[in-house]
């Protein structure tokens, strides 16, 4: 069995017939956790939806969860997010249900049926991020770090292989960043493979992990320092 999650080759990235990088040499392995920094519209956003499938990859080798990239047909799109869970800057939380049915609808589109195992499972990962008694509120009721805690439960509801999380600190304040930080290198520990854009530098300093910089059509690994105490 591979040790490696995503496995780009020469990957060309394009969106709208521009070509975002030309040539992407990628690896990332099961348990990193792995920082995606770079200026708005240097192509980290592409670099993250040719991963879950929203990009399609026509040129070079691409390789995520098991799954090819390079000509990916559409019907396998949803398999391959069931191995992925995706945490955005904005929640994306369903605002007219209650974070219970926010989870449950996940988990129906996924193909769960059984009630006692969809229950038991959101109950699960809502214990997993500390919002074990929270089911019942609504997204608005809620401040933004527990939403964020939330869209966190979500993206591991199908156990998945990889966490993309995209900017998930940039609508929060520092200290509700920090926490949000703490839960995700807490998964990490536990096994939990974690690619996470960024603006926040503050939060690389302070918990410094491998690093790629998207710049210039190019994805290259920086060096980050560890902050002073």
């Amino acid at each position: 069995m591979s040790n490696t999650v995503v496995d780009f080759t020469k990957a060309k990235i394009v969106q709208r017939d521009q070509v975002i990088f030309e040539a992407v040499d990628l690896k990332i392995s099961k348990g990193e956790f792995v920082y995606l920094i770079g200026k708005t519209g240097s192509g980290k956003s592409s670099l993250l939806k040719t991963l879950y499938g929203e990009l399609p990859l026509n040129f070079g080798s691409g390789q995520v969860a098991g799954f090819n990239l390079f000509g990916l047909k559409e019907r396998q799109i949803p398999n391959l997010r069931r191995k992925l869970g995706i945490v955005f800057q904005d929640f994306q939380l369903l605002n007219d249900r209650n974070v219970h049915e926010n989870l449950r609808f996940v988990l129906k589109a996924t193909g769960w049926s059984e009630e006692a195992k969809i229950s038991q499972r959101i109950q699960e990962v809502l214990t997993r991020v500390g919002m074990s008694d929270q089911g019942r509120k609504l997204p608005y009721q809620m401040s933004g770090g527990e939403q964020q805690r939330i869209a966190i439960a979500r993206a591991l509801l199908n156990d998945p292989e990889l966490i993309i999380a995209d900017e998930p600190t940039g609508n929060l304040d520092p200290q509700t960043s920090m926490e949000v930080m703490n839960l995700l290198k807490e998964l990490n520990k536990n096994g939990r493979s974690i690619l996470m854009a960024t603006h926040d530098y503050a939060l690389l300093l302070k918990h410094p992990s491998r690093t790629l910089k998207c710049e210039g059509g190019r994805i290259f690994e920086v060096v980050q320092k560890k902050a002073e105490a």
